[in-house]
Formats: structure tokens, C-alpha cells, sequence
């Protein structure tokens, strides 16, 4: 049995996480734990105060108890909006905590788009302008080409906003953001539920399409230096990894 923990923040993406345990076989064991949060809010400074060491190392003590093998920051925004350096310096420090294999959402885009051999990428985002351009930035820091980005604004537990977001509308910003010369499409947010329409969105795109909470999965199996075969969950985890020279 391969245990994986996620520490992640609010409720709204959620119920990805059973989806992904069951399509992943009766051998992987996908373990939750919620971090504080003040406030639900995508500003840059609330988006930095809700990935502090403090807040994400809180719940560590409960996926150690349970047995996990690696952990994930599952809140993409929460790691690049302290850049490349300040996310890599969040991931080591949750590491020493758990004492064990960690990484962050952000990093998880990063990874599975060199995985497939996707080195220009789109960018979907339920993000408002300046934040989506913070994730793009992140991505370049870390060897990727962005050729478009599409900010559709902030995705939160307030309002209508969490409520509007089915198939149809993600989709929508899918196509939204993609572009010709783009290998894949990313969709980042973890309080996006995407996990039911990847097969679909890659249908209508004709490209290999990364969710937040799809890719956050695969780096915990990658930490846990396991690979399974999930056609429901997309192209990342149907393709063979590519031989590094």
C-alpha cells in the first residue's frame, strides 16, 4: 500500500481526492489533512500568508501518524506566489517537518509538463490578472515556454463563484486559454474540481491538459517512486516517462 498526503486549504476541490483513490487502484491510499485559512481570498499578500511554514507544517504530525509516504502542499497559488526560490525554500522546510519526501502543486505543473514533453504551455487560470502572470513567471522560472495566459478571475468559497464552476465553465476557460503553439494546456487551482472532465477537456483540445489536484496526486506517486496507469485521469498517467539523456 502506497500512502500519499496532501495538506490542503478550504473545501471546494476536495472531492477530487476520493475520485483520484479510486480510479488509482485499491493499492493507493490518498490522505487529506485541511490547513488553516483566514481568510478566501486570491491577493497576492493573503495567497503568501496562507502558505507560511507555520500554517503548512501544522498538519504534518497527522499524515505521519497515518503513514504517508511523501506529502503535498496541494494549494497551487500558495507556493508560486513566493517565486520559484521562495516555493522551493517552502517545500525543504516541509520536509524537515515531515521527514519525508515533499513538493508543492506548483512544482507538480513543472514536472508533469516535462514528463509528458510538453515544454510551451498554456495557462487557464480562475485567477485574477496579476496572479496568473505570478504563476506564469514561476513556470518560466522553471524552464518553460508560456504562450498565452487567460485569468478568469478569482475562484472562492464567497458568492456564486464555487457553485459556477462545472464542466461547462471549465471547459470554457480550457479553450479560452489555449493556443496553437501550446503542447499543453495547464488549469492550476486546487479549489477547481476538474478530476471528472480531464479525458473530455483533452478530447476537445487535442492535447494533453494538467489540473492542479490531477497533478498534485502524480507528484506524491513520483515522491513515492510509483507509476499507475489511470486512463480516466488524463494523458500524464497513460504516457511512459520520458529517457532523460
Amino acid at each position: 500500500m502506497t500512502a500519499l498526503g496532501f495538506l490542503y486549504p478550504g473545501h471546494l476541490g476536495e472531492d477530487d481526492y476520493p475520485r483520484m483513490e479510486q480510479l488509482l487502484g485499491g493499492d493507493v491510499r490518498v490522505d487529506l489533512v485541511h490547513t488553516d485559512i483566514d481568510q478566501d481570498a486570491h491577493e497576492v499578500d493573503a495567497l503568501r500568508e496562507l502558505g507560511t511554514p507555520e500554517r503548512i507544517t501544522a498538519g504534518v504530525e497527522e499524515l505521519r501518524l497515518s503513514g504517508a509516504d511523501a506529502v503535498v502542499w496541494a494549494c497551487t497559488s500558495g507556493g508560486f506566489v513566493h517565486g520559484w526560490q521562495g516555493a522551493r525554500e517552502q517545500v525543504r522546510a516541509l520536509a524537515r517537518a515531515a521527514g519525508m519526501p515533499a513538493s508543492s502543486t506548483s512544482f507538480a505543473f513543472a514536472h508533469a509538463a516535462r514528463e509528458i514533453g510538453a515544454p510551451r504551455v498554456a495557462v487557464g487560470a480562475p485567477y485574477t490578472e496579476d496572479v496568473a502572470e505570478l504563476f506564469a513567471d514561476f513556470l518560466r522560472a522553471g524552464g518553460l515556454d508560456v504562450t498565452s495566459v487567460a485569468a478568469f478571475g478569482p475562484l472562492t468559497e464567497a458568492g456564486a463563484a464555487a457553485g459556477d464552476w462545472g464542466a461547462e465553465r471549465i471547459t470554457e476557460m480550457a479553450r479560452a486559454a489555449d493556443h496553437p503553439e501550446a503542447d499543453a494546456v495547464l488549469l492550476p487551482d486546487n479549489a477547481l474540481p476538474t478530476v471528472a472532465h480531464i479525458p473530455e477537456l483533452e478530447k476537445e483540445l487535442g492535447k494533453p491538459v494538467l489540473t492542479a489536484n490531477q497533478v498534485a496526486v502524480w507528484e506524491a506517486l513520483r515522491l513515492s517512486d510509483r507509476r499507475v496507469n489511470a486512463p480516466r485521469l488524463g494523458a500524464l498517467f497513460t504516457r511512459e516517462p520520458l529517457v532523460q539523456a
